[in-house]
């Protein structure tokens, strides 16, 4: 019988050294460079034993100029959405943070570009892979959801949003917290009266206890 072939090189690296090879790779990404207006800086953060995963839009020019991630008026409504403080939030053991598109797409009539659609598809699914501990997974916004939910999706945002449950345990669409957003959550009360307790309960337990079982997020 002939001898197996080695496993490859990659399952034999710890996961922490494979992930941070991973995001130098990922940093030094110049796939789509000339259609950004201020250039390529991919933003992403992540931790191999991160435990929630948050999938956002794109970075906006300030997340852009300092290269933290949701360090801006949306991030600060996030983390009041999830109950932490800044120091958990930036703890990428805690945290991963993957948005759709990792470099700020620069602006169009109504407010920043959609992300880049050569990003997701390059690093997205190799990202994952090296997150083996991700027990929930936040999906912010439209782009998120579509990538994430495929056809489960609702025909509107506010629809799936909504239907939280249809999606749990795993995951949990959200809308943008961008400012912008203001007349939504105002028309949608139920919103902060439903959806933000439970996922703040939601959080703290997964912060407290650690790891979900395995397989309890299943990207399709």
């Amino acid at each position: 019988m002939p001898a197996k072939p080695p496993p490859p090189e990659h399952t034999l690296r710890h996961p922490t050294a494979a992930l941070e090879s991973l995001l130098t790779e990922v940093r030094a990404c110049r796939a789509c460079a000339q259609h950004l207006p201020l250039g390529p800086r991919p933003v992403v953060r992540a931790g191999a034993g991160a435990r929630i995963l948050i999938v956002g839009q794109a970075p906006g020019t300030r997340v852009h100029e300092t290269g933290i991630p949701w360090n801006d008026a949306s991030g600060d409504r996030l983390r009041q959405w999830l109950g932490v403080d800044d120091t958990t939030f930036c703890d990428a053991s805690q945290f991963a943070i993957i948005p759709m598109g990792l470099c700020y797409p620069g602006r169009g009539k109504g407010g920043d570009n959609p992300p880049r659609p050569e990003c997701a598809p390059l690093w997205m699914d190799r990202l994952l892979a090296q997150l083996p501990s991700i027990a929930l997974t936040l999906l912010v916004g439209q782009y998120a959801q579509r990538h994430f939910l495929g056809a489960r999706r609702k025909p509107t945002l506010t629809e799936t949003v909504r239907a939280w449950q249809d999606y749990a345990p795993g995951f949990i669409p959200l809308p943008h917290p961008s400012p912008r957003n203001q007349p939504w959550f105002k028309q949608h009360p139920w919103f902060e009266a439903e959806v933000l307790p439970m996922l703040r309960e939601r959080v703290g337990r997964i912060l407290r206890h650690g790891r979900a079982p395995a397989g309890l997020n299943r990207w399709p």
